[in-house]
């Protein structure tokens, strides 16, 4: 340990350097590089596969099987893993890049780096890699009677101990600095060059999946980096990736997150807190929002935006008529939930309590219960007779001596009527979010103010997918009034839309036209001014 942070771990009597060790000494071992997306499989556990490492422009460094080596980030030379090699790089190079090729021991974000202070990985700019350059800089040491950099291409286990890594490490260091100062812009543009050729070269071993974990963390920092600012936040998950992730993405291709390795974008998220990039919460039940970003994080600092884009055009994209027109209403479906008192009915069809159901289910469930137990009435075919399980879960106990039959329509309403509401919400690109009991709808309300003034009031467009400043800004352009952003009274970190005048004629037209909601998911429509003759 080393002021809280673990610097070596032993198993099985050998004595190993944590990622800790290797910020201080980043080149103490032979290292390799591959993808970001691949860390958070490192992390959960996995090893290093060939098709994940990135054959960078000058070849790999020569190591054996069983040689410890360092596992780094493409464009970062600080280690985030520590792994044994489990074939030489000739066996690498000769098995055609596939297969198994490190053995991982310990990783950034595991919970040996949580025994620590938690620190980030810094960033370390590649270094140049001409043989040419090193030889005449080895030469150079030699002269001035400095020792050589020492290299750590064989097995470190056996004959490595701690005075080596203060020692030879803070030589090594030292050296590669001073070469870094010296050579700075050249060495830039080098890493520049290799990162492209790295690139291209791995983009055809990748699979489709790798492929699309690798553009949606290029849109992710993308967006941050450039779009989203301090004064967006909170901003809604599903505005973000429609909003600004989306417009990132090159052209010719595509942001799907089924087709990535996290099939959910709260999952792609959750990974992206895990490394403490932002911060997301539910600010309402089901609908989140990313309330904090560290914009001083490395992997923000570090990232390049793309040819093509401009930041200043980027800033400029997230126009609230981009926003308008990208907006798709979400799917929304009525659920039901087997209550306890409901169960004896649902039981025979294989349902317990909390099972979810849709209202067509729910009428199957019934008429096969109906037919199953012969209770279709003889005499007429539009009644059902009562037994003692309908009786207990339809009818109340004033009901019980005096009906012995009922209506279909009737039987699936009561039974309807009495099962837990729930409701099916699908955002565009996302998966379906069931909460509990009935969406509320848009609630607008007209509000009187000082002089006789009077204002519009719009709650819950979150619920809807809708971003209230987003609203705010498209309402204030087309109706040349004052729009602003207020808490919702006797909430917590709810807000609604206050705009001044009678705007509802407007607000329709928006939210039915535009938007495409449908028309019971608004209330207070009927508010809205009659249209007179002007004077």
């Amino acid at each position: 340990m080393n002021n809280r942070n673990p610097i070596l771990f032993e198993i099985e009597k050998a004595l190993y350097p944590t990622v800790y060790a290797l910020w201080v000494y980043p080149d103490l071992l032979p290292a390799f590089s591959t993808w970001p997306p691949v860390l958070q499989k490192l992390a959960g556990g996995a090893d290093l596969m060939l098709p994940g490492v990135v054959v960078p422009s000058s070849g790999f460094p020569q190591v054996e099987r069983g040689t410890l080596c360092a596992v780094t980030l493409l464009g970062n030379r600080a280690p985030v893993a520590v792994a044994v090699a489990t074939m030489s790089t000739a066996e690498m190079l000769a098995a055609g890049m596939k297969g198994k090729g490190f053995a991982v021991l310990h990783t950034y974000m595991d919970h040996l780096w949580e025994y620590g202070d938690k620190s980030y990985p810094p960033t370390l700019a590649p270094l140049v890699t001409d043989s040419a350059e090193k030889e005449s800089a080895e030469d150079e040491e030699e002269m001035e009677g400095k020792e050589p950099v020492i290299s750590f291409s064989t097995d470190p286990l056996q004959h490595v101990d701690i005075g080596d890594l203060s020692l030879k490490g803070r030589d090594s260091c030292t050296i590669l600095l001073g070469k870094e100062e010296l050579d700075e812009n050249r060495a830039a543009e080098t890493a520049e060059d290799a990162n492209t050729e790295v690139q291209q070269e791995a983009e055809g071993s990748r699979t489709p999946q790798e492929q699309m974990d690798a553009l949606f963390n290029q849109c992710f920092f993308h967006a941050l980096k450039c779009k989203v600012k301090k004064s967006d936040l909170p901003l809604l998950t599903s505005t973000f990736l429609r909003s600004h992730m989306f417009s990132c993405c090159p052209a010719g291709q595509q942001l799907d997150i089924k087709k990535s390795s996290y099939k959910k974008f709260s999952k792609f998220l959750q990974c992206m807190q895990h490394q403490k990039i932002l911060q997301v919460k539910e600010l309402n039940k089901g609908v989140e929002s990313i309330v904090e970003v560290d914009w001083k994080h490395p992997d923000i600092k570090a990232f390049a935006v793309p040819e093509g884009f401009s930041s200043a055009s980027a800033a400029q994209d997230s126009k609230s008529e981009d926003r308008e027109k990208v907006y798709h209403a979400p799917e929304i479906i009525p659920l039901y939930g087997v209550s306890t008192k409901m169960i004896p009915l649902f039981q025979e069809s294989g349902h317990r309590k909390g099972s979810i159901l849709s209202s067509s289910e729910v009428r199957n469930i019934i008429i096969n219960y109906v037919k199953t137990n012969e209770l279709v009435d003889e005499t007429n075919k539009n009644f059902v007779k009562v037994n003692a399980i309908l009786c207990d879960c339809l009818l109340d106990k004033s009901e019980q001596d005096e009906i012995s039959k009922l209506k279909w329509d009737d039987l699936l309403s009561r039974c309807l009527e009495r099962l837990q509401p729930l409701h099916q919400v699908t955002f565009f690109g996302q998966e379906p979010i069931v909460r509990k009991g009935n969406i509320e709808a848009i609630d607008i309300t007209i509000a009187q103010r000082s002089s006789n003034k009077k204002v519009t009031i719009i709650k819950n467009l979150e619920l809807y997918g809708l971003d209230p400043q987003c609203v705010a800004n498209i309402l204030q352009q087309k109706v040349q009034a004052s729009a602003t952003i207020t808490p919702v009274p006797g909430t917590k970190d709810r807000v609604q839309v206050q705009i001044q005048g009678n705007q509802i004629h407007h607000l329709a037209k928006m939210l039915l036209e535009e938007y495409q909601l449908p028309r019971k998911y608004i209330q207070g429509l009927e508010k809205a001014p009659k249209l007179g003759r002007r004077k």
